[in-house]
This record gives structure tokens, sequence and C-alpha cells, in this order.
């Protein structure tokens, strides 16, 4: 299965009493596929998987998949810096129907190049359905180096990789082994439409959670070839996005939404509630393009 589009990276939404709200996450699931988004990624580091149980994780990706019911698919994430726990995620997520895996570099403990290529090898090798490696650098203190990403592309279960660095000179390097058995998808919506440009076949996308038909629209023109209309629709939700990063996500997406009525609850500590200063800009950022 190749993922392309608008893959939203879904926040998990908390009941008062801090448990998973599946009412309220089944509500956010059909807004995703009646707003056009094109794959749900749940359990990712927008849905708050370093602080939710593998009981929480498990019951969120089998009631993911059974709502969603194959309309679109949905990809989960199965990431730890500890490459027997990542397989143990990955082949359980697998048996409760997800359509794809998000990977993660190991954080913390990190490692060397062979032990990057063994870390998602490992995964790759046991399942049978798609993986996406994820380098996100800002989150786990290492980048996965250029000849792994090489290395990795020829693996027939590693079907591309979410890039979160920010670096396009870095995205640019690796987009040298795209093809038809590996892609790239942007993992910052700032950098979508570079993203794109370099051969991108879709955004993972945090502001989809408040716009996925946009993002979609964005995602779609510029497969399109339509890089003049991508490139409207990035300057103009240019300054939401920057106010949705204002502090660590999800803090200011979950915000959002909930400014918009969406109730999907608070995050979890260590992520505590938003600044005053950073919430009245977020708010002017959403008036501006007629979300409030």
């Amino acid at each position: 299965m190749k993922f392309q589009g608008c893959i939203t990276a879904l926040v998990t939404p908390f009941a008062p009493d801090g448990a998973v709200n599946f009412q309220k996450l089944g509500e956010l699931l059909e807004f995703q596929i009646a707003g056009g988004a094109d794959a749900v990624l749940v359990l990712g580091t927008t849905g708050e998987a370093a602080t939710t149980s593998r009981e929480e994780d498990d019951a969120v990706c089998r009631f993911a998949v059974e709502r969603v019911a194959g309309r679109v698919p949905v990809i989960a994430g199965s990431g730890s810096n500890s490459t027997r726990t990542m397989l143990e995620k990955s082949l359980r997520y697998q048996r409760l129907g997800a359509d794809g895996l998000l990977l993660v570099a190991p954080y913390y403990n990190k490692t060397n190049a062979r032990g990057m290529y063994l870390h998602f090898a490992a995964v790759a090798d046991a399942v049978e359905i798609p993986c996406l490696l994820y380098n996100v650098p800002g989150r786990t203190g290492c980048a996965i180096p250029e000849e792994v990403v090489a290395e990795l592309a020829a693996h027939p279960n590693i079907a591309g990789i979410k890039e979160a660095s920010g670096d396009l000179g870095y995205a640019s390097r690796i987009a040298r082994h795209l093809g038809e058995g590996f892609a790239l998808y942007a993992g910052n919506d700032d950098t979508a439409l570079p993203m794109m440009a370099l051969g991108a076949s879709g955004i993972i996308s945090v502001a989809a959670n408040l716009i996925p038909g946009q993002i979609h629209q964005l995602a779609a023109r510029c497969l399109a070839g339509d890089m003049a209309g991508g490139r409207a629709l990035q300057l103009r939700y240019l300054e939401l996005i920057r106010q949705l990063f204002s502090e660590v996500n999800p803090i200011p997406v979950k915000e959002a939404m909930n400014l918009m009525g969406m109730e999907v609850g608070g995050c979890r500590l260590p992520l505590a509630p938003m600044e005053e200063g950073h919430r009245a800009a977020l708010r002017a950022a959403m008036e501006e393009v007629g979300l409030l």
C-alpha cells in the first residue's frame, strides 16, 4: 500500500479524568475522513504515545482500525528506543489491523549507523505491512544517516521516511533514494511545499487536525504539478502553522481544537497548559484564516 496526500497525525483526546476519550476519538476520525484526509496516523508524537500505556495503545489502535473500517489507511506509531519493544508493538498493531507502521529512530540511548540499520530492519523483516522511518532529531537527539536511509530504501518492507528534521539539505540528499518502493513524506507543516517539490508523496500533518481539507488540497495540487496552487495554500496557513508550534507539540494544536469546540481535553504531564501570550497569538492566527 502506498500512502500519499494528507496523512493526519491525530491527537489522542482525553476525558476530564485523564482517560482516553474514545467517543471523541471516533468523532475526530469521522471529521478527518469527511474533511478529506487521505490517511490517519495514531499513536505518534502528536498522539502523545510517550505517555500512554500499552493497554491504551492497543485500545486506540484497535478502535481506530475498526472505526475507519478501511475507508482510509490507518498508520500506527510503534516506535521505541528499545528495538525489542518496537518489534513487539509492531507485531501487535499488525495483528490489530493497522495498514502501516511509523518507526522512530532510537532516542536517548541513540546508536551508531549499523545499530540504526538493525533497529529498523528488525521490524521490517518481521512484519508484513509497510514501515515508514521517522527522522526527527529534535526529539530523538540523533538523525538517521543518509547511508542508512539508502540501505533501508532497498528493503522491500520499508515504504518511506517521514522527514521532520527541518533540514532541507538533508531532505534533498535522501530524495535521491526515492523510487517505486520508497517514498518521502514531509514531517513538518511549515516545509510541506519545498518537501513536495523535492518529490514527497504527502504530508504527515499536525495542522490537518484543524484543516484536513486544506492540507489535502495542498498535497493534491503539488502532486498534480500545480506548485503555484500549493504555494498559495502554504502561505495562507503559514502563520497558523507557526503558532501551532509556538510550544511543544501537541500543546498548541489541542488548544486550537478546544477553541474550535472539539473538546479533546488537555495534554498529559509533563506537557502543561499553554502560556497565555502564546494562546492569544494562536487565537489571532485562527481568526485570520476563519477558524474562529
